[in-house]
């Protein structure tokens, strides 16, 4: 089992609030019902993972543009877009996710709504189509809606770049519709003029990286980037974390990471062969029944954005090594 631990800095669990909050995900009182096919029942529910007891305060104001970027590609930018994103619309918030990666789009792929994307930014810039015909709307959560720049193998106009995103958020606070709470901006790998685009509109980040040393050199150079941007609101989700590695020191701690980056930490994701499984099939984690590790670690990250706190991570206690018959002789 995982040793690392969430432990809020700034909230305590609190009486149930007089609305009705029905949680999302229960979690089981032991592993084994994991793997049980029983329902779920009120007994069955514990609260050491999200406080289901109450709904989660929306601290800063609205609409919350956030940047969920890294550098380095394949760590997990999409996954953790996909997966926070739906907990927060799962939250009951009201959630825009846009994907900024051009050439290489997949969140809609994670969403299963790669069929229902018949428009474009591109074309709303055009004026082949409304804004509101461009935003594809989650049969599953109202609440949610995706966003496209382009489509695969198109070209974006010269002129399109930050100010344009600057644009497209701006007409999303103003749309008739109404100011969502969460902007998502899924940013494209790299440090180029996708990544400049769209970090523009941005006034919060996320980065994701993993325990690997190559994933943290890029992301201690995008948080320079960032910062030198003016986004100071940055928080880091550390991604594929297994704790038999970090044991056998084979990987860096989150201790570690955290040390290195010097970032207030949002969430620790462990490794998750689910993960690869919700993937393929175009379904969020967070929405398996039963709850994965994984899962509820993305439900977390979800809750803390909200309220814009932080965890911190527990040491991993390190296995004594065996000594054999040649440490006599220091090997």
């Amino acid at each position: 089992m995982l040793t690392l631990h969430s432990i809020c800095n700034n909230h305590r669990p609190s009486s149930p609030s007089p609305s009705t909050f029905t949680p999302p995900n229960p979690l089981p009182i032991s592993p084994k019902f994991l793997k049980s096919p029983r329902p779920y029942s009120s007994s069955n529910i514990v609260k050491f993972a999200v406080q289901y007891n109450r709904k989660p305060q929306l601290a800063g104001t609205t609409p919350r543009v956030v940047v969920i970027t890294s550098g380095k590609g394949g760590v997990g930018k999409t996954t953790t877009a996909a997966n926070v994103g739906i907990s927060l619309a799962r939250y009951g918030f009201s959630v825009v996710a846009i994907d900024a990666d051009v050439g290489l789009r997949n969140l809609d792929l994670l969403l299963g709504l790669e069929n229902r994307v018949n428009y474009t930014v591109v074309e709303v810039l055009n004026g082949d189509c409304r804004l509101d015909q461009a935003l594809v709307r989650d049969k599953r959560w109202s609440n949610f809606e995706l966003l496209c720049i382009s489509k695969p193998r198109s070209k974006l106009p010269l002129g399109f770049g930050g100010k344009a995103l600057i644009w497209l958020v701006d007409a999303l606070k103003h749309r008739s519709e109404g100011c969502p709470d969460f902007i998502l901006i899924d940013c494209p790998a790299g440090i180029d003029a996708g990544f400049i685009t769209a970090i523009t509109p941005a006034n919060e980040a996320v980065l994701v990286t993993t325990p690997d040393i190559t994933s943290l050199r890029d992301a201690d150079r995008v948080t320079g980037l960032l910062e030198c941007d003016g986004i100071k609101d940055i928080k880091m989700i550390v991604n594929r974390v297994r704790t038999d590695m970090i044991k056998g020191e084979d990987m860096m701690s989150v201790l570690d990471v955290q040390e290195m980056l010097g970032l207030t930490l949002l969430g620790v994701i462990p490794e998750d062969s689910e993960v690869i499984r919700s993937t393929n099939r175009g379904y969020p984690l967070v929405l398996n029944k039963p709850p994965t590790m994984a899962g509820l670690a993305f439900e977390q990250a979800a809750w803390r954005l909200v309220e814009q706190d932080s965890m911190k991570a527990v040491m991993v206690e390190e296995e004594p090594k065996k000594r054999g018959f040649f440490s006599f002789f220091g090997v």
